[in-house]
């Protein structure tokens, strides 16, 4: 009996010692682009084209032929270089204005978006009807649709209302956007309708029980939406190429997707830069957004 404990536990123990083996790897292959992006952005430009010239030299030719010039992944620099962040926080002033077009792009769309959510979802959770199931399954089938298909409505309507080459172009598409109201609203239909009725019977209004009812109990879930509202805009780079025909209204995130082999160690403290404001975000309200995903997902505590 005492051998077949014994055998239980090494067996629990192995299957725990491999698992966090499995973490632990899974966890550095996905900090490792984080963590080389940081280190090169303190490299020389020399000690960047010398390490990865090549892949960079075959990205801007269009080729896709085999490299065979061994790569260098290096967690050192040679030598540190405050170089490039001197170049994006001081001597050029484009990256700067770039990064603050991301910021006026992307802020109007998490607050207003948030706001419109949180008070259709609520009326979804509350209204029984088909016509307002009917309304819910064209924003499911709205958000369903990829950008690329609704590239040419957006650009249409942005035309016929006379603010195409505007920052509204994309901040007004991305207000309405379905993807908030879809998630906010499965969560408010699982708050317990005894909550509501209890705030009823206490005479209560309907707002009243809005905000201090359903907001607080929703709180961890809307966090959870504005992190990737946030992420989706922030990122986004389909949008102002199509919508924005001034390249002086673009987001940085267009910049970096147009990296060349003249500007890759600017890339680097670039991209650097536009890393904190998500993750200071993330760091900000890790457990809102844990607790959210997890409410959202059927885990609640």
């Amino acid at each position: 009996m005492k051998a077949l404990t014994m055998t239980k536990k090494v067996k629990k123990t192995i299957i725990t010692v491999l698992l966090t083996i499995i973490a632990a790897f899974s966890a550095v292959v996905f900090i490792l682009p984080t963590l080389l992006t940081i280190v090169n952005s303190f490299m020389t430009t020399s000690e960047i084209n010398a390490n990865y010239g090549s892949i960079f030299s075959a990205a801007a030719g269009g080729s896709h032929t085999y490299i065979s010039e061994k790569i260098n992944l290096k967690l050192i620099p040679d030598k540190v270089s405050f170089d490039q962040y001197k170049t994006v926080l001081l001597t050029s002033p484009d990256y700067l204005i770039k990064f603050w077009n991301s910021v006026i792009l992307t802020l109007p769309v998490v607050i207003f978006q948030t706001a419109v959510a949180v008070f259709a979802s609520y009326g979804f959770s509350r209204v029984k009807s088909r016509i307002a199931d009917a309304i819910f399954m064209v924003y499911i089938f709205l958000m369903l649709m990829p950008y690329q298909v609704t590239m040419v409505p957006n650009y249409i309507v942005a035309e016929k209302l006379n603010i195409l080459d505007t920052i509204w172009s994309i901040i007004l598409p991305g207000i309405f956007s379905p993807f908030a109201v879809f998630l906010l609203t499965k969560v408010m239909k699982r708050v317990p309708s005894a909550f509501y009725e209890a705030a009823m019977l206490d005479g209560a209004s309907e707002f009243s029980i809005f905000v201090n009812v359903y907001i607080p109990v929703c709180r961890s879930a809307i966090f959870s939406v504005m992190v990737l509202i946030f992420i989706d805009y922030w990122n986004m780079v389909e949008q102002p190429l199509v919508l924005l025909s001034d390249t002086t209204m673009h987001p940085l995130s267009v910049f970096l997707s147009k990296i060349n082999t003249q500007e890759t160690g600017i890339a680097f403290a670039v991209a650097v830069i536009y890393m904190v404001p998500p993750m200071l975000l993330f760091l900000w309200g890790e457990d809102y957004l844990v607790e959210g995903i997890s409410y959202s997902g059927g885990v609640k505590g």
